[in-house]
């Protein structure tokens, strides 16, 4: 060891972050930054090709940091579907345990996320594609009874042949019964009114979050910026308008009062809320792709109730997606 460096590694300082990583990655490039880490583009010479190399920020600060990265790394090992990004390699630079405080995800590496292509023109086709290949990726995290809880569109990757993978899974959680899941997940403009209120959840919470970023990818621009807990929770109201009493009745009684006390809103249609202008020209080669069924999906995926709301195994059914659909493809293996 050379300056505390273990030997067959070498040290690159990206934007103030230092990665002591094994001299096979070289020509390191900074991609991303997140609450749980830094990710780098690098060159590995072993698998001659280029990959993602994710730096966990402050892995073991505290026992919450402690098991994201637990859960995250688990997950990414046992995972292993073509729309579910594929871990490649793990490192730590130290050796002993009295000294081990930095882990080094190595994963695939893909061309873009969906927030940087929510102002592209898509049409019908790699609209309806890129929603068939998050339904896909979902489907096989809650086969295995894996609930995301933080997808978004910076948690989305794709490669310019519209290959679409999922990533980042610090705050997935498995849904085990009598098990209470933590309220404070998903990004809030993506979080689910059952996760908003309080109240138990499952799956649908991921069936939501993928409504809002379809929402997104055709008004290119986010459907709920709530700018808080309560905002949130009236920016929905506003535009899906005031849920019934069945579901106001399974609300904790002072969450009860609360939104029984707010002002009644009635639900915009979503003809309103999604033009025909939003949408790209119908493609004659598919008739089911038409800006009405990708608008009859969104009206079953954004289900303020989850009781109603489409699950995943449904929405992959709906004829906006339903032409790709390929059973061998569903079960994928990367």
């Amino acid at each position: 060891m050379e300056n505390g460096i273990p030997e067959g590694y070498h040290v690159q300082n990206i934007h103030d972050t230092l990665y002591v990583v094994p001299k096979r990655y070289s020509g390191f490039q900074p991609i991303g930054y997140g609450a749980q880490g830094t990710v780098v583009s690098a060159e590995d010479s072993e698998l001659k090709r280029r990959v993602a190399i994710k730096k966990l920020r402050t892995p073991f600060q505290n026992l919450t940091h402690a098991k994201r990265a637990y859960r995250e790394l688990v997950l990414m090992r046992l995972l292993r579907h073509k729309n579910i990004i594929s871990l490649l390699n793990v490192f730590t630079p130290q050796h002993t345990l009295e000294n081990f405080q930095d882990v080094y995800l190595v994963m695939e590496l893909m061309d873009a996320n969906l927030s940087q292509l929510m102002n592209v023109n898509l049409d019908h086709e790699r609209l309806s594609y890129l929603l068939y290949q998050m339904l896909c990726g979902v489907r096989h995290l809650h086969l295995g009874g894996i609930i995301h809880r933080d997808l978004k569109p910076t948690n989305i990757a794709v490669r310019q042949d519209c290959v679409l993978k999922i990533l980042d899974f610090g705050l997935a959680r498995i849904n085990a019964n009598n098990d209470t899941l933590t309220p404070y997940v998903v990004t809030r403009y993506y979080r689910a009114p059952e996760v908003i209120l309080g109240m138990d959840y499952a799956e649908k919470v991921d069936v939501w979050a993928l409504g809002c970023i379809f929402a997104e990818m055709v008004l290119a621009r986010t459907l709920f910026p709530g700018q808080n807990h309560v905002h949130q929770w009236l920016t929905i109201t506003e535009t899906l308008g005031t849920p019934n009493e069945s579901f106001v009745s399974r609300l904790e009684p002072n969450v009860r009062r609360y939104v029984m006390g707010m002002k009644y809103f009635r639900p915009q249609s979503f003809e309103s809320l999604f033009p025909d202008r939003q949408f790209p020209p119908s493609n004659s080669n598919h008739e089911s792709l038409n800006a009405a069924q990708a608008r009859d999906l969104l009206q079953r995926m954004l289900v303020i109730d989850p009781i109603y709301r489409i699950s995943v195994e449904e929405a992959l059914q709906h004829p906006y997606v339903n032409l790709w659909f390929d059973e061998s493809e569903v079960r994928g293996v990367s």
